[in-house]
């Protein structure tokens, strides 16, 4: 009976302790904020890290939570005024300022956007940004911090290091630069910036003057895109993307160099949050005398972007950005007292290149997605050569217009577009005659996710140019994770892509009107089909990743010239006409590896195997050119390793490429068909010695190898820069 009282007693006990908790509960004076976070197809995001911090009280506990799978949360905080912020991995982070009253019930509905500059997230491969794991292509991503470590300045220099890229540079610094992706031309390449494509008509582009300034990420895409950029994208598309504000504190940076050659560098950014308003800017001015008679550089740059959020589906975006330089140009310099008239000590180049992209932004109801975007790219190329009485101006322009709608569905989106564009040419070759060609398409791209491992993507686009006439260029690609692992052996995961391509002549192909060299009018576009088969395999949590990706590239119809009629005025003797003649295929392997060993070291490395060849040429093409060879500046063997060290105030960095040997001509009849491989190292460095205050420096050919990235042009020796850097970071 005792017992029986005991427990009696002990229950009543328990049942008070209870009600008078659910009392001080149901009295509380604590505010509740809950809602649901949701992606661009409406539906819930998970895991979703929410933190409540009070306003201007830096030292206060900060409450969190985290969203449920559907994408729900709920927050308990007491009274005040509070700064909220949602973060999760991929997705852009979302800040809000929220008065809460005591025993108030707030509702917070927020759409998260995946981040355009995460290196999670794919834009450029897709119609819409899709995760890297989703992304059937094979990209390379290099974000910002990368950048800033490598102390990369030049999109070239930066390219080059990069899997299945290739660089031909025809002198130092400022010289005629050009990149080749997976065995394809050097016009085969669609360069885009934040959208706007930049590549003359005919997809030739000079890199020699884009700088990194403002630019947070950079996309290479391998493989034929044409179906979702038309023209120009027969073999890889490369993007930059612009740095967006995201402080409302506004994040400055100041930065000032100097080195070898006489070189001298500076520059500044700065960029901010503004209720709905965010903006960045920068501009740096660059100069240097070069290594040798006639090889100085001088480069301005300024870039900006400008965001306005109406609301969180309503969104408009300018962005603009200028390059500026003056570079002497000698020539083949290494083969001045051979060739006397190979070197013209009084050349020069003068490049100036501009583009800018205006995009709205807004949806239409849960699943409806639009973009409107205007764009236009400019490039005004002087070149001179005094010695020979020779001075020529190219002027192009690519003025278009972009609308695209996505319905996006749980397991996947479906996009629906049309692209109009026109392109205007003053080149000298054309003797002042004004080039116009106009292009317009439709393209359809879908994404289907039938179940949780498998990813499909297909899509096409009719392509109406106004000299080949109508072409149809289709695309597919399958993503397969074969297994989701956290131990050792972590996530493996398979990809396939397929693309064709195809590029419209250059407008002197054409419309030349030189009748020694008449354009021909019924030139066809040259195509391309590519096929990328890959396996991605993460190690230990994905402290490990070893990515492998097997390309075979076909080209044809490529445009080359054959002997016409005769005509005693023309140099040879005969007319030189334009035809649909060639094919040339490349196949290889490119292979990449990540490892973070621990926190403060990084060691990335790649290697890159390409077999290209002509398999079919005119009769009159010089030797080096015939079927069998390999395509020229383009080495079947390519690498490069990376190492980064972040200890507590120091960073260091050592980059190693090498390039093998490749085909190549002097173009002088010397009869040198080969160039041979190098390597080389690249050494930087910083230091912070005071609060957002480092000295830097870096040594670019640190061992001063000599070597040529195009016969005849000798590479720029050891370059070293120091330099003093102010860092503002922005908060919020």
């Amino acid at each position: 009976m005792k017992t029986i009282l005991l427990r009696s007693a002990f229950l009543s006990l328990a049942v008070f302790a209870v009600s008078i908790s659910l009392q001080s509960q149901t009295d509380s004076s604590d505010a509740s904020l809950a809602g649901k976070l949701t992606d661009l197809s409406g539906y819930g995001v998970g895991g979703v890290r929410i933190t409540a911090q009070l306003e201007n009280a830096s030292s206060a506990s900060v409450a969190s939570a985290a969203s449920g799978p559907d994408g729900a949360y709920l927050l308990r905080l007491p009274p005040g005024r509070y700064r909220i912020h949602f973060q999760r991995a991929s997705f852009a982070p979302r800040d809000f300022v929220l008065d809460l009253a005591a025993a108030e019930n707030r509702t917070l509905d927020v759409r998260l956007d995946l981040e355009r500059v995460s290196e999670n997230v794919v834009v450029t491969a897709n119609a819409q940004p899709l995760e890297l794991d989703r992304t059937p292509a094979s990209v390379d991503l290099l974000g910002r911090q990368e950048i800033e470590q490598r102390q990369a300045v030049s999109l070239p220099d930066l390219l080059a290091t990069q899997t299945g890229v290739s660089l031909a540079r025809t002198g130092t610094i400022g010289g005629l630069a050009t990149l080749f992706i997976d065995g394809g031309n050097s016009n085969f390449t669609k360069v885009l910036v934040d959208g706007t494509p930049v590549n003359e008509p005919g997809g030739t582009i000079n890199f020699s003057n884009l700088t990194l300034d403002n630019v947070d990420k950079v996309e290479i895409v391998h493989g034929a895109e044409s179906a979702l950029y038309g023209t120009d994208a027969m073999s890889g598309v490369i993007q930059i993307f612009s740095h967006r504000g995201a402080t409302r504190i506004p994040e400055v940076n100041l930065f000032a160099e100097g080195g070898s050659f006489s070189s001298a560098r500076g520059g500044a950014q700065f960029s901010g949050l503004l209720g709905g308003f965010d903006y960045s800017a920068a501009g740096s001015y660059f100069q240097t005398s070069g290594q040798g008679v006639d090889d100085a550089f001088l480069n301005r740059s300024f870039a900006g972007n400008l965001g306005y959020r109406f609301s969180d589906s309503n969104q408009l975006r300018l962005t603009v950005r200028n390059n500026s330089s003056f570079a002497g140009t000698p020539g083949q310099t290494l083969f001045a007292s051979t060739v006397p008239f190979a070197v013209d000590a009084t050349a020069f180049d003068n490049l100036k290149q501009l583009s800018s992209n205006l995009t709205w932004s807004f949806s239409t109801g849960s699943h409806w997605t639009h973009r409107l975007s205007g764009m236009e790219s400019r490039i005004l190329d002087t070149n001179a050569f005094p010695d020979f009485s020779f001075f020529a101006a190219d002027q192009f322009n690519r003025s278009g217009l972009l609308e695209q709608s996505t319905y996006s569905f749980r397991q996947g989106a479906a996009t629906a577009g049309y692209q109009y564009e026109v392109e205007n040419a003053f080149p000298n070759s054309l003797g002042g005659t004004h080039a116009r060609r106009n292009n317009q398409a439709g393209f359809l791209d879908a994404r289907w996710q039938p179940a949780s491992r498998l990813t499909l993507s297909a899509g096409a686009r009719a392509e109406a140019n106004s000299n080949f006439g109508a072409r149809v260029v289709p695309r597919a690609g399958v993503v397969y994770a074969l297994r989701y692992s956290q131990g050792f052996w972590g996530d493996t995961r398979a990809r396939l892509s397929y693309g064709q391509g195809i590029e419209e002549p250059n407008v002197f192909e054409s419309f030349s009107t030189d009748p020694c060299n008449p354009g021909n009018p019924s030139l066809r576009p040259e195509r391309s089909r590519t096929l990328n088969v890959g396996l991605d395999q993460f190690f230990s949590a994905s402290r490990f990743r070893v990515s492998a990706s097997f390309f075979t590239n076909e080209f044809r119809d490529l445009i080359n010239q054959t002997v016409g009629p005769a005509n005693s005025s023309c140099f040879t003797g005969n007319e030189m006409l334009f035809f649909n003649t060639d094919l040339s295929r490349a196949r290889g392997v490119n292979w990449s590896g990540e490892a973070h060993l621990n926190h403060w070291l990084t060691v990335k490395a790649n290697y890159s195997f390409d077999d290209s060849r002509v398999l079919k040429t005119v009769p009159n093409a010089p030797a080096v050119e015939q079927p069998g060879n390999h395509l020229l500046r383009r080495p079947v063997n390519s690498g490069n390793l990376w190492l980064n060290a972040n200890y507590r105030r120091l960073n260091f960095n050592i980059a190693g490429f090498f390039s093998g040997r490749r085909t190549d001509s002097d173009f002088l009849g010397l009869g040198i068909t080969r160039n041979p491989g190098y390597a080389r190292f690249d050494l930087a460095t910083s230091y912070n010695f005071v609060r957002g205050f480092s000295f830097y420096g870096r040594v670019a050919n640190f061992f001063d190898k000599q070597y040529q990235e195009a016969i005849g042009y000798p590479a720029l020796g050891r370059d070293f820069r120091l330099g003093l850097n102010y860092r503002f970071s922005g908060r919020n």
